[in-house]
């Protein structure tokens, strides 16, 4: 009888002994299936630009759970040796996907993936995965905000329209001005978009450029909103990351009773400017960021997970896709059937039958003087690569300094 208890008691032990080092196994297992994941951030929350790729980060850290886990380093401009530091202690930390938001952050991204062929590097905004030395591991994505560009502007000149018929503008008088941070290509880009779309209603209308030389401050961007409005602006928008723009025209409208509406970008600003602010506009970068973890974590490139319309390393897409939207509606101050017309244009831009760089224009490369195109030959914006290339500025309706 004893020897029966000893035998039943060794083969418990046995079977507890087995299921421990089987839990213990299988909890190593699922340890090592946890993806990391480091983003690089040029500012911090503070800014709506940073913010939005923050709130795809928690987005991940929601639905992935313990999947993954996420590293972040901020502010840290797009000084090479820093960034070049916060790559490296992500990959001290085991990340094997590494995200950078801002566009200087492309040549260290490509040099730290020639270093760490292992590691996955996604740039937003970039335009390098398509040169030399072409990357299995370096990609980049970017959203076409040139179509939301557009639409906002149909909607700010919906509202130019719906002040020419109060009597309160005059049709040939009808100027738009534009903070743009620097003359680089994407708010080039941007801002012939948004003109273009105003122009689709107010084809009388002209626009003036002033460059602020500084993504994010707020001081010297309402200045220069303030300048446009004093020079006669009715609509402002801007390609900068502070609500300065906005509260200018706020101020403008309540305390000197000018006519001035605003577009914003990046977030919503009727809080700031509740009488002025008709919309914004913003990529969404949960889409292509969610698709890239979830391709490491199931062993997959992640160009078959996100598809992209490139070949190699290079994503896109636009409200097709939900990577862009149209944020911060003002529907009390909207033009009586903006949002019929929003919808249209949207459905075209989804159908893939529209395109925005097209018309009775030409335009010269500010960096370039003898590259001028034709508008009549339609310009297929990211037709080739993710990030914006149209670098012209309009002759004669378009003044940009």
């Amino acid at each position: 009888m004893l020897n029966k208890y000893v035998v039943t008691s060794i083969t418990a032990l046995f079977f507890c002994l087995v299921s421990f080092f089987c839990m213990k196994g299988f909890s190593n297992s699922k340890k090592e299936e946890v993806l990391k994941v480091g983003f690089v951030y040029n500012a911090d929350t503070a800014t709506a630009y940073t913010n939005n790729f923050f709130r795809t980060q928690t987005e991940l850290e929601d639905y992935f759970g313990e999947r993954i886990k996420t590293y972040a380093k901020y502010n840290l401009g797009e000084n090479e040796e820093e960034c070049s530091q916060a790559i490296e202690y992500f990959i001290g930390q085991g990340c094997q996907l590494i995200f950078a938001v801002s566009y200087g952050h492309g040549p260290v991204m490509k040099k730290m993936a020639q270093k760490y062929p292992d590691v996955h590097f996604c740039h937003a905004t970039g335009d390098l995965a398509d040169t030399e030395p072409l990357l299995s591991n370096y990609h980049a994505f970017m959203g076409r905000i040139h179509e939301g560009r557009y639409v906002c502007g149909i909607i700010a000149g919906m509202k130019i329209q719906e002040l020419i018929l109060q009597g309160k503008i005059n049709r040939s008088q009808v100027k738009v001005g534009y903070v743009a941070a620097f003359s680089y290509a994407e708010v080039i880009s941007g801002f012939t978009a948004f003109f273009l779309g105003i122009r689709s209603v107010v084809p009388e209308a002209q626009m003036v450029v002033h460059y602020t030389n500084t993504w994010s401050n707020h001081i010297v961007e309402k200045k220069c909103a303030e300048r446009l409005i004093d020079e006669g602006c009715v609509i402002i928008s801007q390609h900068s990351d502070t609500m300065g723009p906005a509260i200018a025209c706020e101020e403008a409208s309540v305390k000197k009773g000018k006519t001035v509406f605003h577009v914003g970008y990046n977030q919503s600003m009727i809080d700031v400017a509740p009488t002025t602010s008709l919309v914004s506009c913003r990529i969404n970068w949960t889409p292509y960021m969610m698709g890239a973890v979830q391709a490491l974590l199931e062993g997959k490139e992640i160009e078959k997970v996100v598809k992209s319309p490139y070949r190699g390393t290079d994503a896109a897409a636009g409200f097709n896709r939900d990577w862009i939207e149209i944020i911060g509606i003002n529907r009390l101050i909207l033009a009586e059937g903006t949002m019929e017309a929003v919808e249209k244009a949207v459905n075209q831009f989804k159908s893939g039958s529209f395109t925005v760089f097209k018309g009775n224009y030409s335009g010269v490369n500010p960096f370039d003087p003898d590259d001028v195109w034709d508008l009549r030959n339609a310009y297929i914006e990211c037709e080739k690569r993710s990030a914006p290339a149209f670098c012209y500025i309009l002759r004669d309706v378009i003044s940009a300094d």
